[in-house]
């Protein structure tokens, strides 16, 4: 089965063969085809649509141009762009820190405590719970255009909390990473060193098989070079690729670490110099920007326009947490990459979707070309610029995962 996608007023396909950074075709269509064989269910009475999961784009180009198909969907005249790509969350939690939010509002300086106490309510709550909320979490993203999320354990801290963690997190993507070493929990008090060796000999071989990824918050007051190299270089040994929180609060050893250990991405990135930046840029490693944190907690933002002018591949992450950065937005953060983060819109766009697919080591999802998922976008507005020039409207008119309209 086939379908036709067409007056598209202005279609992204982050495909540099038609041209700029987002290779945008105005007065577009899109084809998209059903891969394998299945029975499944549209999604939405009367909506054009594959079989749930099984959509890959088959054709982009001039709406002149189109071939036929076995069904048509009218986008009239619609901006359309891949589906943000999330590789940056922390989903699997229970409770919440609004009074958090408002002391550090009033001035209390965000230091990382309290994600101790979303420890505690994640450990006490069930594994019903917690699923309940990540389902939650990951249709929000969805319904702002959110198609692909990455998602982080790091608030079990125990070895039966992160393996449970993993697995309500594997029921909702499978995008998962295991962060180990988020913070100390309260029973390793003052023995950082007996935390960080039971994650090696006793974490990481229960949980790995669970997770693609580990990940590490190398940062003061939680996991210094040695500590984060350790845990790291165990995860990298039991088979998973690396991620890093690196250099949000202060500036550290995190960027360096990131690259020598060939992480996949380097996450928050709010204070660096120039070894840093000349590091990044030599490297693979993506610098996953989260400006919604550096909002909620009054940080330093990332000097975007520096890593973007040197070269580095640059990622937007909502970053959605319970502490410092309860949003599922990614057009908020594409507005906040615009307006404080100085990126461009174009490059904004291109950071939230080819970007994270960068970070997370994908070339079929965050682009819009022959072979990639039909994952994709429609604004209720006739181009990408909207979502930074009309900040905090509803702007997603729809949106299609793997060939199914949501």
């Amino acid at each position: 089965m086939s379908l036709l996608i067409d007056n598209i007023g202005s279609l992204v396909t982050n495909d540099p063969a038609w041209g700029g950074l987002l290779g945008v075709i105005p007065d577009a269509a899109v084809v998209v085809e059903e891969q394998r064989s299945g029975s499944g269910t549209a999604v939405g009475a009367g909506s054009r649509s594959l079989s749930q999961g099984s959509g890959r784009i088959a054709w982009v180009g001039p709406r002149a141009e189109a071939p036929d198909a076995d069904e048509r969907l009218d986008a009239e005249g619609r901006a359309v762009l891949p589906g943000f790509v999330e590789s940056h969350s922390h989903l699997v939690f229970a409770g919440e820190r609004a009074e958090e939010f408002a002391a550090r509002m009033a001035g209390q300086k965000y230091a990382a405590g309290g994600i101790r106490s979303t420890l505690a309510a994640t450990r006490a709550a069930s594994d019903a719970e917690l699923s309940a909320n990540v389902t939650r979490l990951v249709g929000e993203y969805l319904r702002q255009g959110t198609t692909t999320v990455e998602i982080k354990s790091g608030y079990g801290q125990s070895v039966l909390d992160e393996h449970r963690s993993l697995e309500v997190a594997g029921g909702q993507s499978p995008f998962t990473t295991l962060l180990a070493a988020h913070v100390t929990p309260p029973e390793y008090a003052g023995r950082v060193d007996d935390y960080v060796a039971m994650v090696i000999d006793e974490m990481i071989p229960a949980c790995a098989p669970l997770a693609s990824w580990i990940d590490v918050f190398c940062e003061q007051g939680a996991f210094d070079e040695d500590q984060s190299r350790a845990v790291l270089t165990a995860g990298k040994a039991a088979g998973l690729g690396v991620r890093m929180h690196g250099n949000q609060l202060h500036q550290g050893p995190g960027i360096q670490l990131a690259v020598e250990l060939g992480a996949a991405s380097v996450d928050h990135v709010c204070h660096t110099d120039d070894a840093d930046v000349a590091a990044l840029a030599a490297s693979e490693t993506v610098a996953t920007l989260l400006p919604a944190a550096d909002f909620s907690t009054r940080n330093k933002y990332p000097d975007a326009r520096r890593l973007w002018d040197a070269g580095v591949t640059v990622a937007l992450g909502a970053d959605c947490n319970p502490g410092t950065s309860y949003t599922t937005s990614m057009p908020f953060v594409i507005a906040l990459a615009v307006r404080d983060l100085h990126l461009t819109p174009a490059e904004a766009v291109w950071a939230a979707t080819a970007g994270g697919a960068q970070a997370l080591q994908r070339d079929d999802i965050g682009v819009l070309r022959p072979g990639a998922i039909a994952d994709l976008v429609v604004l209720d507005a006739p181009s990408h610029l909207h979502l930074a020039y009309r900040p905090g409207v509803p702007l997603v008119h729809s949106v299609m995962k793997a060939g199914a309209l949501r």
